[in-house]
Order: C-alpha cells, then sequence, then structure tokens
C-alpha cells in the first residue's frame, strides 16, 4: 500500500465519490494498490484489465479509428480508457494506464513510453471535466520498474486533481477527521 494510495481513499471518502480503473501495462497493479487500503471498498468500484488492444475497444469503448491509426500506446487512448472505465462502472472519477513495459517497443513507441490519464466529474465553475487530464511519461529502467512508476503516476495525478477540487470546508473537514493532517 502506497501513501499516495491512501490519500487518493482518504479524499474520495472525504468528497463522498467513488473510483475505477483501467489498466494496461500495470496489469491490475494499480487496483491492487488501492485496494491494500483499509477502507478502499467505500471508494472503489472496481476496474478493467484490458491488456489486449480489442478488450480496450470492446470493453471500455476506445475508438477503434483510433487504434487502428495509432496503436494503443497513445495519450488519446488513454484518455479514452479513464473515460470508458468510468462510464462502464458508473463512478465519479476514472484512471488509466497504457504503455509499454518492455522488453520490446510496441506499436511504433519505446519502451518506457506511458500515458496515464484521469476522467472525473464537471467542475461547476468552469462546465469542463473536473479530470479529463493525460500526463505523457517517459520511463526508464526494467520492465517491473516502469510498471510500478506508472501505478505511482496515475495514482498521483488521481490525487493532484482530487485535491484542486476541494473546497475550504472540505478541507477542514478532512483536517479533523484525520487528527489535524
Amino acid at each position: 500500500m502506497s501513501s499516495t494510495a491512501t490519500d487518493v481513499v482518504r479524499l474520495l471518502t472525504v468528497k463522498g465519490e467513488t473510483l475505477a480503473v483501467a489498466e494496461s501495462l500495470t496489469g491490475g497493479l494499480v487496483a491492487a494498490d488501492l485496494t491494500s487500503v483499509p477502507g478502499a471498498s467505500k471508494v472503489f468500484r472496481g476496474s478493467v484489465t484490458a491488456y489486449a488492444t480489442d478488450l480496450k475497444r470492446d470493453l471500455l469503448g476506445v475508438d477503434d479509428a483510433l487504434l487502428a491509426a495509432r496503436g494503443a500506446v497513445d495519450p488519446q487512448v488513454a484518455a479514452e480508457m479513464a473515460a470508458g472505465v468510468r462510464k462502464a462502472l458508473g463512478t465519479d472519477w476514472g484512471i488509466a494506464t497504457t504503455g509499454v513495459a518492455g522488453p520490446e517497443p510496441q506499436d511504433g513507441q519505446a519502451v518506457g513510453t506511458v500515458f496515464v490519464a484521469v476522467d472525473g466529474p464537471a467542475r461547476a465553475d468552469s462546465g469542463s471535466a473536473g479530470g479529463g487530464k493525460v500526463e505523457a511519461l517517459r520511463l526508464n529502467g526494467d520492465r517491473a520498474e516502469i510498471r510500478r512508476e506508472s501505478v505511482r503516476s496515475v495514482l498521483a495525478l488521481l490525487l493532484k486533481e482530487l485535491a484542486s477540487e476541494q473546497t475550504g470546508n472540505e478541507r477542514a473537514q478532512d483536517t479533523e477527521r484525520n487528527g489535524g493532517f
């Protein structure tokens, strides 16, 4: 269990919101990290490990033409995976990972090329999606290190989005509930 996963579960609990995960290269590691946190069942609805490209299309609704043109390792694919899992599992937030852990390049992308994405609820102040963010990563290391860093990065991106949405009142309530931290 990572401290980032703990913080994600805590903030989602305070906000009364839910999360779903779509994973490719991480193969279930994001879901495993989240579910290792006590109380995760209050906020974590489930995950889809869509390792095969056709599952990204069939289960997550990723555009077939996009997959045919760019392959599965693409920022728009990551964005559509996050939005698709959010819709499929009926959650407030969806996060996704796609990339190349190695040892060989894939879809014309080098080992260590990773895209992580967050899709969330519309913000009242701007009318835009609270999530809808994609981060491109260029990671070094072996397969295990690339996968671990992908997990850390997608959870950090979600945590950043959750923290930016928290109002002053929610922060005060959260501080009280957690002993002033």
